[in-house]
């Protein structure tokens, strides 16, 4: 296993700020260091690479460089890939090359849209067990999903401040305004566009993987209690609204082109609609990226789930193409959620590792020995931190490169006098 989820191999796009260089800027992630990549611009490493921009390596996201057309951000990556496989000591140097322990991180980009899909088969079954009712059927027929707000995004390391809002605590009693007590973690990963679809337009699905810039971990933070009052009709709002976390490096998509591409783990029943059919590659139609999630609690840290990418019911690029399917169009910088990771994986001991939530693990069927036993009741605590990992394999079940993490902790809900009745 790599020491380092930042190899030469992925490579990833950031966003930094040191004491020395207060402002944000962009950096690549390589091994233990973050990489100032305007400095190497202006040493010409990026000269001749056409339709590359100058000036823009010197942003404060990568909003405009994962505008540029696709070649161009290949080729940008070979000549990148090239110099740090050189021997080139004039550039090797503190003001190029800064500790990632020095780093302050920042969103990667700046995003005009967030949506969270719900593309996983097993947290719709179990989400629907619990409350007693079958999958709506237009699940089976389009990837389901809701606008969520860009405000509550925010880089790993965030902590998310207990939410408050309007439910009852029991059944039949009046809903009063107060803390939630039923706060969750929902293993996803986030899925940024580099636009490329005009309003107005369409997506052929084929195209797909060309709108998609890069991959970060995303972690949705839900307020149940919230969630499940006032869900209904029209969706999800408080309850997801706090906080959204997002690793910090975005791995982008040509490097899981080389080594994580893969066929679907699931065949779809029925049949997807002509517009979200893959007709290209089968063996290319969706990325093998392993998911882990862990929990702090007192010291002690669990392995709260393991799951893959791969296990979704609907794939990233049916995602994509979904969310373009109307004409509202995609925007660089633009980031979906590809909904809870859960699969109907196993452990060791047979128990059901791959839930990626804990909502689902109220099923009696879905608890864990290795878990704390009051967790499937209380969710999380405050003091309680939720760590987020993910990284691809080669054919030997080498890992070639990871994410980086994705964590925060819950920290106690703020009391506001006059509004808890």
């Amino acid at each position: 296993m790599t020491s380092t989820p930042f190899t030469i191999h992925n490579l990833p796009y950031g966003i930094v700020s040191t004491e020395e260089n207060p402002r944000p800027y962009q950096a690549i992630a390589y091994k233990n260091y973050a990489i100032d990549v305007g400095i190497l611009e202006t040493h010409g490493v990026f000269d001749d690479i056409p339709g590359f921009k100058a000036g823009v390596l010197n942003k404060s996201t990568w909003n405009a460089f994962a505008a540029l057309p696709s070649h161009t951000r290949l080729t940008f990556r070979q000549r990148l890939t090239s110099y740090l496989e050189s021997t080139t000591p004039d550039l090797r140097n503190h003001t190029i090359f800064t500790p990632l322990t020095q780093c302050t991180t920042h969103l990667p980009m700046h995003p005009q849209n967030y949506s969270d899909f719900y593309c996983s088969h097993e947290h719709a079954a179990n989400c629907s067990a619990i409350f007693g009712f079958d999958i709506a059927q237009g699940w089976y027929h389009l990837p389901q999903v809701y606008n969520g707000r860009t405000s509550s995004l925010a880089v790993s390391g965030t902590p998310i401040t207990r939410p408050c809002g309007v439910f009852p605590v029991n059944k039949g009693d009046a809903p009063t305004f107060q803390a939630e007590g039923k706060l969750d973690f929902e293993m996803e990963m986030g899925v940024w566009i580099c636009g490329g679809v005009p309003r107005g337009q369409r997506l052929d699905i084929n195209k797909a993987k060309e709108c998609i810039f890069g991959f970060t971990l995303l972690n949705d933070w839900s307020a149940r209690q919230i969630q499940f009052f006032e869900m209904a009709p029209l969706g999800p709002f408080h309850s997801k609204g706090s906080l959204t976390s997002v690793s910090a490096w975005i791995v982008p998509v040509e490097a899981l082109e080389g080594v994580a591409a893969c066929a679907r783990h699931y065949e779809q029943e029925p049949a997807p609609l002509g517009h979200l059919k893959w007709r290209g590659d089968g063996d290319r139609a969706t990325w093998d990226v392993h998911v882990e999630a862990r929990l702090v609690r007192g010291g002690k840290e669990y392995v709260v789930s393991r799951s893959n990418l791969n296990e979704l019911h609907w794939t990233p690029l049916q995602m994509v193409t979904h969310l373009a399917s109307a004409g509202e169009g995609l925007s660089a910088g633009d980031v979906f959620g590809t909904g809870t990771i859960s699969s109907s994986r196993t452990n060791e001991r047979g128990e059901k590792i791959g839930l990626s939530c804990l909502w689902e693990r109220q099923l009696e069927d879905a608890r864990m020995e290795s878990l704390p036993g009051d967790l499937h009741e209380t969710l999380l605590k405050d003091g309680d931190e939720v760590v987020m990992s993910a990284w691809c394999e080669d054919g030997n079940g080498e890992v070639v490169f990871g994410f980086g993490e994705c964590r925060g902790v819950v920290l106690p809900a703020v009391e506001l006098q006059g509004h808890e009745k």
